[in-house]
């Protein structure tokens, strides 16, 4: 396979005389070719290569499980200088930097590649692209949620001399290295996974660990269940891998754990992970964690842990990637895993753990990150590897369940119930902690700001509703960007040490924002852009800033300075703009202020040549 990367372009002509002439007829870019059948990302589907190399623009699904949101993001994959700077990224890399020829001659094997655009979108260990933060300060930078494309990142990476660009997470990351590979010529796409395990011991497992109120307790949190997290699939054969492993990869360049040393993982294949062949390159363990861990939730009173329940299908869930040619959600969890419940699902567990200590016996497998504690667990560490039955769980006494009693809109109080169910033929009497608290999208808990106690008691077969409200003064002060909110209760039986938990994550939404095109759109012809929006609060918002962009319609991105918005405010603007491609395309919009960061909004716009 020849090498990605910019070639001279000569001619040398001998003449009888026996003088030599040489010419420089130019410069060419030589790309991967998912066109061509001898080649190693080769994709026989063209309505496939259309969506996952040519689109340049997309959805990237954030949210929660119960309520998943398209995001918009403008990849401008062909926008100008972007391919300069894909090549420059290559150039920067460690790879690169190391051994120049070693790198330039694995440049055409598409898995090699792979592996150092992943290592560089992220800057933890060299001048990458851009700077992960989910501290919440962004002050000497940007808000990831306020990021609509890749261009203007990468555009501000190369201007700055490559210094890494604040800040990214786990979507930014991933939207970014797909312009990347689709600049390359490697079919990608975006995949999110809604509750997605982060496993940092190597156990299959995440550890949960709870106050006897239900809050998570954030200084024994390692191991995290993300409400969502986001990683590319990039298309490629696999002849370092037995057969039949070849197709879509995990590719996840936001900066969790090492492999081989870098920030980088990846690429694992997809088949690989659904069949539980922990053991193959590159960080499949790791990928199959992400979508497949067992969850364990402790409750820590006393100076000591208590096991409250094992989960086997909490983790990974509605696993999603724009259609192809569509603007609809496509649901790829079948290709992840078998179903959950299903006896196929949890021996392809089992043969997972299994092969996972067959590699601690031997040491961690080479060419993979490290899976492994030097320090062996103990046998009653809630992380050794367990094996679990297959057998079914016991029979639940007291179920319990919150449902919300309205939709959950920005800026409104939270009104919903806890549902007991007394499922046994005994009198149950329930103490029953409430609490709530923000999180992050990784997981990550703030502090308590509402907690409540109900006394419930049950006959046998009974159900009872317990009424609950969060005021919006009550949560206003302690959102995060990410507006999310974990209700616990977590109860327990006079009579009896059992423990019940239950939990649910609320995602509270805003409405967006509408964009009407007036009239037809012609390129190089005037468009008129009109843009809708408003303040959903009961209070004044400030610093409003609203910012527009769609490769091929914008040359670059436009901001827009709208101050002050009003309770309940809602405005409008107008501007104009001129398209310079044809074809379908999209207009991305973004609206922050000092109370929100991310209300967002798109149309799809067809440009005509015109006349």
């Amino acid at each position: 396979m020849a090498a990605v990367g910019r070639y001279l372009l000569k001619i040398r002509i001998d003449s009888y005389q026996g003088s030599v002439t040489a010419y420089q007829l130019g410069e060419f870019i030589l790309l991967f070719n998912p066109w061509c059948p001898g080649d190693a990302v080769y994709l026989d589907s063209e309505p496939q290569r259309q969506e996952y190399v040519m689109n340049d623009y997309g959805f990237i699904y954030q949210g929660s499980k119960s309520w998943i949101l398209p995001c918009p993001w403008n990849y401008g994959q062909f926008e100008e200088n972007i391919i300069d700077i894909c090549l420059e990224l290559l150039e920067k890399s460690l790879n690169f930097q190391v051994d120049p020829s070693t790198d330039c001659a694995l440049r055409g094997s598409p898995v090699y590649t792979s592996r150092v655009v992943c290592a560089m979108i992220n800057s933890n260990d060299d001048n990458g692209v851009l700077n992960g933060n989910w501290s919440e300060n962004y002050l000497d930078g940007a808000n990831p949620a306020e990021w609509t494309g890749s261009v203007a990142i990468l555009k501000q990476w190369h201007a700055t001399g490559c210094q890494p660009v604040r800040y990214g997470q786990c979507w930014v990351f991933a939207a970014v290295m797909c312009t990347v590979m689709r600049c390359l010529g490697i079919p990608t796409r975006v995949i999110t996974n809604f509750d997605s395990g982060h496993d940092t011991d190597g156990n299959l497992i995440i550890d949960e660990y709870y106050d006897n109120t239900g809050r998570i307790l954030e200084n024994m949190k390692k191991d995290t269940v993300w409400n969502f997290h986001v990683w590319n699939e990039c298309w490629m054969a696999r002849k370092d891998l037995p057969p039949g492993y070849g197709g879509w990869q995990v590719l996840d360049a936001t900066p969790q754990e090492t492999s081989n040393g870098l920030y980088c993982c990846g690429p694992a294949s997809v088949k690989a992970i659904k069949e539980g062949e922990v053991d193959l390159n590159y960080d499949t363990r790791f990928a199959f964690s992400m979508v497949n861990a067992d969850c364990v939730s402790w409750l820590v009173y006393g100076g000591k842990e208590q096991k409250l329940h094992r989960d086997t299908a909490t983790v990974g869930n509605f696993i999603s990637t724009k259609s192809i040619q569509s603007d609809e959600r496509d649901d790829v969890t079948e290709s992840y895993k078998y179903e959950e419940g299903s006896l196929q699902e949890r021996q392809v567990f089992l043969k997972a753990l299994q092969k996972l200590k067959s590699v601690r016996s031997q040491g961690p497998h080479r060419g993979d990150s490290n899976p492994f504690n030097s320090a062996p667990p103990t046998q009653d560490s809630p992380r050794s590897l367990d094996t679990p039955s297959l057998q079914p769980s016991d029979v639940v006494q007291v179920s319990l369940k919150f449902e919300l009693l309205d939709p959950p809109n920005m800026g409104q109080d939270i009104n919903f119930v806890l549902l007991a169910v007394n499922l046994s033929p005994q009198f149950k009497d329930l103490k029953l902690n409430l609490s709530a608290q923000s999180l992050l999208h990784d997981g990550s808990p703030l502090a308590p700001f509402w907690q409540d106690v109900a006394f419930i008691t049950l006959f046998p077969q009974e159900e009872k509703t317990y009424p609950c409200k969060i005021l919006y003064s009550q949560y206003s002060q302690y959102l995060s960007t990410d507006k999310l909110i974990r209700i616990s209760a977590l109860g327990e039986e006079k009579s009896s040490p059992e423990k019940i938990l239950v939990n649910k994550i609320i995602t509270l939404t805003f409405p967006g924002i509408v964009i009407n095109v007036l009239g037809a759109a012609f390129v190089n012809q005037p468009l008129t852009v009109q843009v809708i929006f408003s303040n959903p609060l009961s209070e004044p918002v400030e610093d409003c800033v609203l910012t527009l962009e769609g490769s091929g319609l914008f040359k670059k991105q436009q901001r827009v300075l709208i101050g002050v918005l009003k309770p309940h405010h809602r405005a409008s603007i107008t501007l104009k703009t001129v398209p310079f491609k044809s074809g379908q395309r999209q207009i991305q919009a973004n609206l922050r202020s000092n109370k929100f960061k991310d209300i967002k909004g798109y149309k799809n716009v067809y440009v005509d040549f015109g006349l």
